[in-house]
């Protein structure tokens, strides 16, 4: 017993040290860190001294999904989320169900071993989406907020129901039930409607009670951050507990508290919240993409089966078609699916929205990349159906799943920045004028309180109302672009040398804790303040 929990931590101790360099390599080379963790996972996989790590389906879907989903949704703006449902609805839901379509159609007519009920199986594995390396993408090309918003929500949603599927199909194959339309759309209904219910009832108790520590213990943050990590655990439990969508639970109950964070969070726990959920973020991420391309001995090990390892020849061509087939099924749903959300929300819900342009959505189309989730659905498969025969295909499904994953994921992940690029599918001007719009009516709704706020008592240059006054009335100064520069270089300057003042601070502060002259808690909150400084106008 010590001596596999001693191995397992110097699995995990190695995993982590490969992240963190393989990560910094990524940032080097200016590349996608998914993209690079693969790869390099896959290349090490072939080293007799990296241990040999392979992917439990129980644990990911109970243990790394959660936070995964969770943290996706705090970040998730809900007015844009609902604002875009009915398009994030039918891409995710709606891609899901024509993926299973495709494949299951173009399997059964390409591969003889394969009939419909496999080739749907197939489809439904194949179907999740992972907006991890989209996301990572679009931070680095400036992909525009309203087309990443849209694929991130697609993801999400895309998830719940691509599992749904893989539930409907699994049955299929194992008890050789076809369900009714009936039954399906009712186990669908409770599905979305449980999961949706579950999100909601662990997100009501969980805002009460951090509302509560909020009022009575303001200065606490331990404690809100404790539940705020566990709250993703209590979501998908309560789904699957009830025998709904854990994964949709999850996201609805993240998406219900991430836009309270303002109202029931302090200061402090909200900056301890962003770090906390950054790290756990890029640490899970980190070790799932890397573990995904150490799972090659795995893969190989299912393609055996009781006549020996399958073909190679046979085997590659099916996952090149394989491959193909859910990028053209993607390709070709994404332009009628974002053209009909379009002409219902313009027609008929009154919206005020752009009508899609052919390169956003071929850049849309291009950013249906599959990651953990879908490998973790290939070998989640039972190894032997109800009457005890072995599971038909199962070692071509992970192999195939497997092969659809490195080419979507590498391929479509290095070849996107200059599809992007090529297309022009950028941030527009007016979009990057928002925050400087939106922080304009922060200082004249101050400046407004400080005019409010004078007092006849207090007057000349040096009191504290027209001190505030000339800081706040230079800020807004400094958002104007001057000398026709679409961008405040004043104010950018005033940045500049800022922070050249504050690492003279920082120097001096190193300096003193050589010297031993002050404190070592007071020269901290020093830094503190410091650090402070520094993520305001960095952040």
């Amino acid at each position: 017993m010590g001596s596999r929990i001693h191995s397992t931590e110097l699995t995990l101790l190695i995993l982590v040290v490969l992240v963190a360099a393989l990560a910094a390599l990524a940032q080097r080379l200016r590349t996608p860190y998914p993209i690079v963790l693969v790869l390099s996972g896959l290349v090490l996989s072939f080293f007799p001294l990296i241990p040999h790590v392979s992917i439990n389906p129980t644990f990911v879907f109970l243990v790394v999904l959660p936070p995964l989903l969770f943290a996706s949704t705090l970040n998730t703006a809900w007015r844009e989320f609902r604002f875009n449902l009915l398009t994030v609805s039918t891409l995710g839901i709606g891609l899901v169900g024509f993926t299973v379509l495709g494949v299951s159609l173009i399997a059964h007519l390409f591969m003889p071993e394969f009939d419909w009920r496999i080739g749907a199986l197939l489809g439904a594995v194949v179907s999740t989406t992972d907006a991890i390396a989209v996301g990572a993408i679009a931070t680095k090309v400036g992909l525009p907020a309203e087309v990443l918003e849209i694929i991130e929500g697609e993801s999400l949603l895309n998830d719940a129901a691509g599992l749904l599927a893989l539930q409907f199909t699994i049955a299929l194959v194992t008890d050789n039930e076809i369900p009714t339309i009936r039954g399906g759309v009712s186990e669908f209904l409770w599905l979305m409607l449980g999961g949706i219910v579950a999100g909601l009832i662990i997100g009501f108790f969980v805002l009460r009670f951090e509302r509560f520590i909020i009022r009575h213990f303001p200065r606490q943050s331990e404690v809100p951050l404790l539940v705020t990590i566990a709250t993703p655990y209590f979501a998908y439990l309560l789904g699957e507990a009830i025998h709904a969508s854990g994964v949709l639970a999850t996201v609805v109950c993240g998406l219900y508290l991430g836009r309270a964070t303002s109202e029931t969070f302090s200061i402090q726990a909200r900056l301890d919240a962003r770090t906390v959920w950054r790290t756990i973020d890029f640490v899970l991420n980190g070790l799932v993409f890397i573990v995904i391309g150490l799972q090659l001995p795995t893969v190989l090990n299912a393609m055996r089966g009781p006549g020996g390892r399958l073909p190679w020849a046979h085997m590659i061509a099916g996952a090149a078609l394989v491959s193909a087939v859910v990028i053209a099924v993607r390709m070709i749903f994404i332009f009628p699916g974002a053209r009909i959300s379009w002409y219902i929300r313009t027609r008929l819900l009154d919206h005020h929205i752009v009508k899609p342009g052919r390169n956003e959505l071929l850049v849309m189309g291009w950013s249906g990349m599959r990651g953990v989730l879908t490998l973790a659905a290939a070998l989640s498969l039972p190894e032997y159906i109800s009457n005890g025969d072995a599971f038909p295909q199962r070692g071509r499904i992970i192999f195939y799943a497997f092969a659809v994953i490195l080419v979507t994921l590498v391929g479509q992940g290095l070849t996107l920045p200059a599809m992007i690029r090529k297309l022009g599918v950028v941030e527009s001007q007016e979009s990057l004028d928002q925050e400087r719009r939106a922080r304009a009516v922060l200082l004249k709704a101050a400046l407004k309180e400080l005019r409010s706020l004078q007092n006849g008592d207090e007057e000349g240059e040096n009191s504290p109302n027209a001190i505030l006054t000339r800081y706040y009335r230079q800020r807004l100064e400094d958002l104007k672009p001057r000398d026709g520069q679409t961008e405040p270089t004043h104010l950018r300057r005033y940045q500049e040398l800022a922070a050249r003042i504050r690492r003279v601070e920082r120097d001096q502060i190193l300096k003193l804790r050589a010297q031993g002259a002050f404190r070592e808690s007071t020269l901290r909150d020093l830094e503190r303040e410091l650090d402070l400084l520094d993520l305001r106008w960095e952040g």
